[in-house]
C-alpha cells in the first residue's frame, strides 16, 4: 500500500509543468490565510519538495484534502476523485497496516495540524477575526524568571507591576519558555503572572513553536487544556482521561493509551485563576487508571498529583492570587512572567507600529509619563496605548494626548465605540441611546464581576446584567468573545474584557454614571439607597474610604479611574455617555484636600503611594513638587534645614519609586534619621540593592515592619542591610534571625 506522500507525488506527476505552477500558486494564494504556504518556500520547489511542504504544513490527511480542493479548482476533477477514493480506501486499512510507531507519528502530525490552525494567529483585543495578526509577526520575547515560591500574593496586581518595574534584570535568572523542561528532572512547572502580563501568549508561542517543528521536537504530544474551557463541561459528565483527550482532540480518538515512559508528553493547564472547578486535592478520590471514568475535577487533581501519568510533564499558569490552589509538594519549579522589560517595551511598539518615526514618538510620549510607562510592563496595556496613540499622534484624531491612565482608557473606550458603530451601523456618533445603554450594561457587568474577583464570565453572568446573549454583537467593540467550535464547549461562549484594567475602568465609569444620573452609590451595601442631596465630593470621599479599607488594594485602580472621571475635561471626552443633566462640574479642591489628609495619616506605604497616583489623576502635583524642590537643594545630613513632614515622606517614597534611576543605595539618615520615616519609606528600602539604616533610632516596631515588608515581598531587591547603632531589642533580633532563615529571603549581608 502506498503511503500518503507517495499518493500525492503520483498525482502531481500527472500534472504538466505549467499545471504544477498553477497548483503551487493556489497553495500560496487562494487557500485560507492561515493555510497558505509562503511563496518563497515554493519558488524553486519540484514535485517532491511541494509534497514535503504540504505534509509538513497540513499533516498527511490535511494535505490530501487541500490537494483535492485545488485539483477541483483547476478542473482536474478525475484526478481529484481518484485521489479521494484511493485515500479513503487506505484510511480503512491504515490501523492494521501501520506499526505502532508509525501510528503514533500519524497522531502527532494530526495534532500538530490542529494546533497550527488554532494557535498561528493572535487576536489583540477585538473579537472580530479581521483584526487578527500572525503571532510570529508581532511576538516579543517576554521576561520570565526562574525561582520564587508558589505562595499566594493577594496584593492588587498594579502594586505587583509597580514593584516589578523597579527590579533590575541582573538580579534574577531569566528563562525562555522553550527551555522550561530542557535538561531538568522536573515534572510540574507553575508559572505565575498578573492579568494580561503574557502567560497565555507564552503558552501559545510554546505550542506554535512545537507544532511548526522549531522547538521541543523531543516531545511527542502537547495537550493544551485551558481552564476557561474545562469550566464549560457539565459537572455531571463523566470521562476517563483518554475520553477527555478524545473529546477535546478528536484527531486522537483512535489513540487508546499514552505511554509517557516511551515518549515525552506535556499537558498545559492554562489559567488556574479562571478555574471554577473545586480542585479538591484533599478529598477527591485517588485514580491511577487513565481509562476509568470520573468527573473532570477528579481527573485534574489526580493528573496534577501524579496519580495519573506520573511521567507526563505539566505546565500550569496562574495569576499570583490563585497560585496556592496547587499543593506545593506537587510543584517542582515556579517561574514568573514579568512582562516586558524596558527594552522589550520599545521592541513591541516598533513591531506593532510600521511607521518607525511614529513608533519613536509613541515611545517618547510613554516615557514622559512614569505611570503610563510602568503599566507598559503589561503587554495588553502596550496594545491599548498603541491603539490610542497611533491614531492621536498619527494626526487622524485630534485632542490632548493622554498623560494619565484615565485619559488613556477614555480614549480607548471612544475608539471602540466608534469601531463598533462603524462596523454595525455605519454610524460613528457616540451619542446614540443604544451605545450608552450598551456601555452601561457592560459597566454593570464589569463592576459586579470585579466585586466577585472574576475576569472570565459566562452567559448566565451576562443575563444577570440584562445583557441579551443573542444581541451580544452590540457589545463586541468593548467585550472580547472567545468562541471554540469543538464538541467540548458545545458551542458555548466565554467572555472577558481585554484586560483587568479595562474591566476596572468600565466598573468605575458605571459607578460614576450611576451616581451623577441617579444619585445611587453602587459601592454602598444597600445598593438602592438614594442620596438626593449628596455632593460629588461626598461620593468620592466614600470611595476613597472604601478603597483604603481593602487589605489587598483590590480597588486601587478602580479609585484612580473614578477620581479621574470626576474631572470635567475627561467628562467632555465622554460626551454622549454622560447626559447633560448628569454632568458633574464640581471642584476637585475638596477631594484633593481630603486625599492629602489621608496621606498625613499613618497609612501603609502602598496605600499612600496609590493616593499619590490618585492625585496625579486629579492633576494635583503639589506635594510631589515640594519634595522634588527639597531633593534639588541637595540637602544631606551635614546640612540643616526644615524637617520633612510625614506626608512629604510619603511623597518622597512616591518620587523615588517612580524615578527612572535604579535605586542602588538608600541612606535613611539623609532624609530623617527616625523610625517613623523608615515606616513611610519601606517600599524604597525593598526596592534598593543596599539600605543603610544606621543610627536612625530603629527599635522593635521598625524591625518588625522591616521584616514583614521583606517577607511579604519575595521580589525584594535588597541584598545588603546596615542596622548599626540601633536598638532592635531581643524581639527585633529574633525577627531578623527568622528572616535570614527564610529560604525566600533575598538578603545576603546584614550588619
Amino acid at each position: 500500500m502506498a503511503n500518503i506522500p507517495e499518493e500525492l507525488l503520483s498525482v502531481l506527476e500527472e500534472l504538466k509543468t505549467t499545471d504544477l505552477k498553477t497548483f503551487q500558486w493556489h497553495l500560496t494564494t487562494t487557500v485560507e490565510d492561515d493555510k497558505r504556504i509562503p511563496k518563497a518556500h515554493l519558488e524553486n520547489a519540484d514535485r517532491h519538495d511541494t509534497v514535503d511542504k504540504m505534509v509538513q504544513k497540513y499533516g498527511p490527511d490535511g494535505a490530501v484534502e487541500i490537494t483535492v480542493d485545488i485539483l477541483k479548482k483547476m478542473d482536474q476533477n478525475q484526478l481529484a476523485e481518484d485521489l479521494r477514493t484511493k485515500h479513503s480506501g487506505h484510511r480503512c486499512e491504515e490501523s492494521t497496516a501501520k506499526s505502532p510507531a508509525e501510528m503514533i507519528s500519524g497522531y502527532q502530525q494530526k495534532l500538530k495540524h490542529k494546533l497550527l490552525e488554532e494557535y498561528t494567529k493572535i487576536y489583540e483585543g477585538l473579537s472580530d477575526h479581521g483584526s487578527s495578526t500572525l503571532l510570529n509577526e508581532i511576538y516579543t520575547e517576554l521576561y520570565i524568571t526562574e525561582g520564587g515560591s508558589g505562595d499566594v500574593n493577594n496584593e492588587h496586581e498594579v502594586r505587583q507591576i509597580e514593584t516589578a518595574s523597579r527590579r533590575p534584570a541582573t538580579q534574577e535568572t531569566p528563562i525562555k519558555c522553550n527551555d522550561l523542561f530542557k535538561d531538568k528532572p522536573i515534572r510540574t512547572v507553575l508559572t505565575k503572572g498578573v492579568a494580561g502580563i503574557g502567560k497565555t501568549v507564552s503558552v501559545q508561542k510554546f505550542i506554535l513553536d512545537w507544532a511548526e517543528g522549531i522547538a521541543n521536537q523531543d516531545v511527542r504530544f502537547i495537550f493544551p487544556l485551558p481552564f476557561r474551557e474545562l469550566n464549560l463541561i457539565k459537572k455531571e459528565k463523566k470521562f476517563s482521561l483518554m475520553d477527555l483527550l478524545h473529546h477535546v482532540f478528536p484527531e486522537t480518538k483512535t489513540l487508546q493509551l499514552i505511554d509517557c515512559e516511551a515518549y515525552k508528553v506535556i499537558f498545559i493547564l492554562d489559567g488556574l485563576d479562571e478555574c471554577r472547578l473545586p480542585l479538591d486535592f484533599q478529598n477527591n478520590e485517588s485514580l491511577s487508571d487513565i481509562t476509568e471514568s470520573t468527573s473532570v475535577d477528579v481527573l485534574l487533581t489526580n493528573l496534577i498529583k501524579g496519580n495519573l501519568l506520573l511521567s507526563a510533564l505539566l505546565w500550569i499558569t496562574s495569576r499570583p492570587a490563585a497560585a496556592n490552589q496547587i499543593p506545593p509538594k506537587c510543584v517542582d519549579q515556579v517561574t514568573e512572567v514579568r512582562g516586558f522589560s524596558d527594552p522589550q517595551k520599545e521592541e513591541y511598539f516598533r513591531k506593532r507600529i510600521s511607521d518607525q518615526i511614529l513608533a519613536n514618538r509613541i515611545i517618547s510620549h510613554m516615557k514622559s509619563s512614569r505611570s503610563l510607562y510602568i503599566m507598559c510592563h503589561i503587554p495588553v496595556f502596550c496594545w491599548i496605548a498603541a491603539t490610542v496613540l497611533e491614531r492621536m499622534l498619527g494626526e487622524s484624531e485630534s485632542g490632548e494626548i493622554p498623560k494619565t491612565l484615565t485619559q488613556m482608557f477614555t480614549h480607548f473606550l471612544k475608539f471602540h465605540i466608534k469601531y463598533k458603530d462603524r462596523k454595525n451601523h455605519g454610524n460613528t456618533d457616540p451619542d446614540s441611546h443604544q451605545t450608552r445603554k450598551s456601555v452601561l450594561a457592560l459597566g454593570k457587568l464589569a463592576f459586579q464581576q470585579l466585586e466577585k474577583g472574576n475576569l472570565i464570565f459566562y452567559e448566565e453572568d451576562l443575563r444577570e446584567c440584562g445583557i441579551d446573549v443573542k444581541d451580544v454583537s452590540e457589545y463586541s467593540g468593548v467585550c472580547t468573545q472567545i468562541f471554540r467550535k469543538e464538541d467540548l464547549l458545545d458551542l458555548e461562549k466565554v467572555f472577558s474584557f481585554v484586560h483587568l484594567s479595562v474591566q476596572e475602568f468600565l466598573a468605575a465609569l458605571y459607578a460614576f454614571i450611576s451616581f451623577i444620573s441617579n444619585k445611587k452609590n453602587v459601592l454602598e451595601q444597600k445598593k438602592k439607597t438614594l442620596f438626593k442631596r449628596s455632593k460629588m465630593s461626598n461620593f468620592l470621599r466614600k470611595a476613597v474610604n472604601k478603597a483604603l479599607q481593602s487589605k489587598n488594594g483590590h480597588l486601587d485602580l478602580f479609585l484612580r479611574f473614578l477620581l479621574g472621571l470626576s474631572l470635567e475635561s475627561n467628562q467632555t471626552l465622554l460626551r454622549g455617555l454622560l447626559t447633560q443633566k448628569g454632568r458633574s462640574s464640581h471642584s476637585t479642591e475638596e477631594t484633593v484636600k481630603y486625599i492629602k489628609e489621608k496621606i498625613r495619616e499613618n497609612l501603609s506605604p502602598e496605600k499612600s503611594i496609590n493616593l499619590f497616583h490618585c492625585l496625579n489623576e486629579l492633576n494635583d502635583h503639589s506635594l510631589v513638587q515640594e519634595v522634588q524642590t527639597y531633593l534639588n537643594t541637595g540637602r544631606d545630613h551635614h546640612h540643616s534645614g526644615p524637617r520633612l513632614s510625614p506626608a512629604q515622606w510619603s511623597a518622597l517614597a512616591f518620587v523615588m519609586l517612580n524615578s527612572e534611576e535604579d535605586l542602588d543605595e538608600f541612606v535613611l539618615s539623609k532624609y530623617d534619621p527616625s523610625e517613623e520615616c523608615l515606616l513611610r519609606l519601606l517600599p524604597v528600602v525593598t526596592a534598593s540593592r543596599k539600605a543603610d539604616l544606621s543610627r536612625c533610632s530603629i527599635r522593635e516596631k521598625g524591625c518588625a515592619a522591616l521584616c514583614s515588608a521583606l517577607r511579604s515581598n519575595p521580589s525584594s531587591h535588597l541584598r545588603e542591610l546596615k542596622l548599626n547603632d540601633n536598638k532592635p531589642g531581643d524581639s527585633g533580633v529574633k525577627q531578623l534571625s527568622d528572616l535570614l532563615e527564610d529560604p525566600h529571603c533575598t538578603l545576603g549581608i546584614l550588619k
